[in-house]
């Protein structure tokens, strides 16, 4: 498995964990994870990730979105 499939898989993961909770609660907790326990590196991945490919769950994308627009990412503008 490649390192963009790892990505989405951890990113899909949290998202589900976060699920339960409402949904502007639980995209800012995805935000507040990756932004806490994941490098800028994947957090920029993960935005390109969101903006390419789809294959996000609908909770991770919102908070690649989230993330794109706090860090200034020009392909976060969707």
């Amino acid at each position: 498995m490649n390192e963009d499939a790892d990505l989405v898989r951890m990113a899909n993961n949290i998202a589900a964990n976060f699920a339960v909770y409402p949904e502007a609660e639980a995209i800012a907790a995805i935000v507040r994870h990756v932004t806490d326990f994941w490098p800028r590196p994947m957090r920029d991945r993960l935005v390109a990730e969101a903006h390419e490919s789809g294959n996000l769950a609908p909770l991770a994308a919102a908070a690649a979105r989230v993330l794109a627009a706090r860090d200034g990412h020009a392909t976060g503008a969707a």
